[in-house]
């Protein structure tokens, strides 16, 4: 959910919304505790590690998920667990996009639950919101304080959880499209994923559903 560059985007792929979208936060904010070296920070200046790290985030999800294939093998849908504890301040804008994305499409659904494939975490970080995965079947969301505080929190939230769907960010789309994320700016409230965003995520899972079902074959 990302927009204007700053001159700190080239020097990682892992830059959040604020950093991206290019209006630091006017509030000083303080770096959230430090990720594992191993972690890839999902980038917001729509280039090709951009692409990598959303798609890593996909893979990691769908390799926590693979189990509940293998044991159900006939599912049409994939459920995704998340573990919403460690964000309480965005209960309700996480409960909100889970409603929204489930109602989008229909080849996997979220759901809160033990054995979490993914978390929701908050607090300060210069970078914003972001997505991210420790490459190894795991992956968080963070939502920054400042940054839902400028932009709708709800839209912020869809927006990275969106990430966690196989969704790459477009900064130069329209409102309308959910994955342009900061770019529309402040102003957009939009919070809905697009026709195209929606069929996008049901035809990677269809296809994630296809190969988790011949590597439990």
């Amino acid at each position: 959910m990302r927009h204007l560059r700053t001159a700190v985007a080239t020097a990682a792929a892992g830059l959040g919304l604020v950093a991206a979208l290019g209006t630091a936060p006017v509030v000083a904010a303080a770096p959230a505790p430090a990720a594992p070296s191993s972690t890839t920070v999902a980038a917001y200046n729509g280039s090709g590690e951009n692409a990598a790290a959303n798609r890593a985030f996909l893979d990691a999800v769908m390799k926590s998920v693979a189990e509940k294939r293998a044991a159900n093998p006939g599912i049409k849908a994939v459920t995704v667990t998340y573990d919403a504890s460690g964000a309480p301040s965005f209960s309700g804008e996480i409960a909100n996009s889970t409603r929204i994305w489930n109602s989008s499409v229909s080849n996997v659904q979220l759901q809160e639950g033990s054995g979490a494939d993914f978390t929701y975490r908050e607090g300060n970080d210069p970078r914003g919101s972001y997505a991210s995965t420790d490459g190894h079947g795991r992956g968080y969301i963070f939502l920054d304080y400042a940054q839902n505080q400028q932009y709708d929190s709800t839209r912020v939230t869809t927006h990275e959880t969106g990430h966690v769907l196989g969704l790459p960010d477009n900064y130069s789309g329209p409102c309308s499209e959910l994955m342009s994320g900061g770019g529309p700016g402040p102003s957009c409230t939009n919070s809905q994923p697009d026709a195209n965003e929606r069929a996008r995520v049901n035809q990677l899972w269809q296809n994630g559903l296809a190969a988790l079902a011949r590597s439990a074959s």
